[in-house]
């Protein structure tokens, strides 16, 4: 068992993506979508938590947007979606509290290159 000892910390935000969506039972492209918008919900919350800027937040959610209304054609376009998740990636990965989202969206990209 893992102990912490986290005295005197203060943590705002907070990102665990195995607690909210669990990619082990994305099965198809409705599912991604599903997925998808869970991930744009968890940037709404991290800005109103004050964890990301949100000119970037905007930034991050059009990508994810993009993502998924690609998903959601009759035919996704595999490397526009991937192309849109891996630029949303590429806006936070330097900001350690939406660590957990960078790997939820790494993480959805590889349900995705499986899937499609």
């Amino acid at each position: 068992m893992a102990t912490f000892n986290q005295q005197n910390q203060n943590v705002n935000y907070q990102y665990n993506a195995a607690g909210d969506i669990n990619f082990n039972l994305i099965h198809n492209k409705y599912d991604v979508a599903a997925t998808l918008q869970k991930l744009q919900a968890e940037v709404e919350k991290a800005v109103k938590a004050g964890a990301i800027d949100e000119e970037v937040a905007i930034d991050v959610e059009s990508k994810i947007k993009k993502a998924s209304i690609q998903v959601e054609k009759p035919e996704p376009d595999k490397k526009v979606v991937l192309d849109y998740l891996s630029e949303a990636k590429a806006l936070i990965e330097g900001i350690a509290s939406m660590a957990g989202l960078v790997q939820g969206l790494a993480h959805t990209v590889e349900v995705i290159r499986r899937l499609f």
